[in-house]
């Protein structure tokens, strides 16, 4: 028997602005960032998530989850992994901390690190990958794991379990596959907006040459550039080519299907987040005035309600999971169902410091347990910050390959932490400090 002793959190940071990786059209200066968990117990083991930011305001982050230590603290570890869905709803449910959402933003985006370190600790326990450990449940025990309310006006609990149980005929000959061929993978990284022509052009051969099958280009800050950095990848990549674009957020309703129209000669696979990503009707206008370029939206989708509400509405056509925005694997379990209810291929948000590590388990559970083989599933790849990863991602002929080492791939270097905590590490000692705060490197 042990026992939990602490939420350690720390304010990890990387200085991504200074070369521009990580920019688009809403954030031109991003520090990719991590609210980094630490789960102690009294056993030598403990489990490990992160929160994705993109600097100020890591430090908020990282508070959030610190508040959470009295629903863990002198528990027995061994009966709260035993019920992740019942700690999932525990922590949900707190009715004082969810009326700072309720059920959204960064005090959710808390309780998923919880959620997700929890979930880590018992995948090592296991002697799993996340998503094996997840994809071993009977349709019963991951039904069990989500919550449906609010939901089963567009999924029913038959309907889940109806879902569940297909895809559980036939899921070892599909991890079988998973593990012989991965799930595609596109990459986001020649597409920075803050990148050359120059630069862009040698990214993208290079992303041809890897083996990657699709691309994606950051567009929304001018329309002329986009137009020529659209024209350049299409002239480098040719015809047919999958091309995705994303806006993040930048435009308004008319501006979108303005701006979309004209870069449709262009051919673009999918437009991603085209405007906010809580305007649900205006994702359906968007969609319906431009058939038939797609709409992917998702990473800063704040709910399971939210992802509801866009595919009832038909407002996008491709669902971008992210593995930290929401409350953690739970969740996401919901979300994923209901995109297989709508027919909504699942292509996860990635490319921030460790979703890429932590979001395929996310995908390959998709693949081998719930909505099984769909050609247009992929997942983001984004080509930095995964050397201070303990297990990396593997990508072989721009295929994601499925880890085999337990747990779910949060885990950072010691020494990558020790050196990008901040205020106080190497890599900000003698800067000015980007925050207005004065955060602690460590909360406990």
């Amino acid at each position: 028997m042990s026992t939990f002793t602490a939420l350690d959190v720390q304010d990890v940071r990387f200085p991504t602005s200074r070369s521009l990786d990580g920019s688009d059209a809403m954030n031109p200066d991003p520090d990719y960032s991590a609210a980094y968990l630490s789960l102690r117990t009294d056993a030598p083991d403990e489990g490990t998530a992160l929160v994705f930011t993109i600097g100020r305001g890591n430090d908020v982050q990282s508070a959030a989850i610190a508040v959470l230590a009295p629903h863990l603290v002198g528990r027995n570890v061994e009966e709260v992994l035993a019920d992740l869905g019942g700690m999932y709803r525990e922590l949900t449910h707190d009715s004082q901390l969810r009326w700072l959402g309720p059920e959204k933003g960064v005090m959710t985006m808390a309780i998923g690190a919880v959620v997700n370190a929890l979930w880590d600790l018992r995948a090592r326990r296991e002697q799993r990958p996340l998503w094996l450990t997840l994809a071993s449940l009977s349709p019963e025990e991951l039904l069990d794991l989500v919550d449906l309310r609010y939901l089963e006006d567009a999924l029913t609990r038959q309907e889940a379990l109806a879902i569940l149980r297909r895809g559980a005929e036939g899921k070892e000959q599909r991890i079988a596959a998973l593990r012989e061929h991965g799930v595609p993978a596109y990459t986001t990284t020649p597409g920075w907006l803050g990148y050359s022509d120059e630069k862009l052009t040698r990214l993208l051969r290079e992303a041809r040459e890897d083996g990657f099958e699709m691309v994606k280009l950051k567009v929304g800050a001018d329309a002329a550039d986009d137009e020529r950095r659209m024209r350049i990848a299409r002239e480098v990549m040719g015809p047919g080519f999958p091309i995705a674009i994303d806006a993040n957020q930048r435009w308004g309703t008319a501006e979108a299907i303005a701006a979309i129209q004209a870069l449709a000669p262009h051919d673009p696979y999918w437009v991603e987040e085209p405007t906010s990503p809580d305007d649900i009707l205006a994702h359906a206008a968007i969609r319906e005035a431009v058939h038939p370029v797609r709409i992917a939206t998702g990473e800063q989708g704040a709910s399971r309600v939210l992802f509801k509400q866009l595919l009832q509405a038909k407002g996008l056509d491709v669902l971008q999971a992210d593995a930290t925005r929401v409350a953690g694997v739970n969740e996401n379990i919901a979300i994923l169902l209901l995109a297989a209810k709508f027919g909504v291929p699942v292509c996860p948000h990635a490319g921030g410091v460790g979703l890429c590590e932590m979001v395929q388990h996310l995908a390959f559970l998709d693949a081998v347990a719930i909505a099984g083989d769909d050609e247009r599933r992929r997942i983001e790849f984004v080509d930095h910050l995964h050397e201070h990863f303990e297990v990396p991602v593997r990508i072989q002929n721009g295929s994601y390959m499925p880890p085999e080492q337990p747990g779910n791939g949060a885990r950072m270097h010691a020494q990558s932490i020790a050196e990008h905590v901040f205020p106080d590490g190497p890599v900000w000692a003698g800067e000015q400090a980007a925050s207005t705060s004065d955060p602690a490197p460590a909360l406990r």
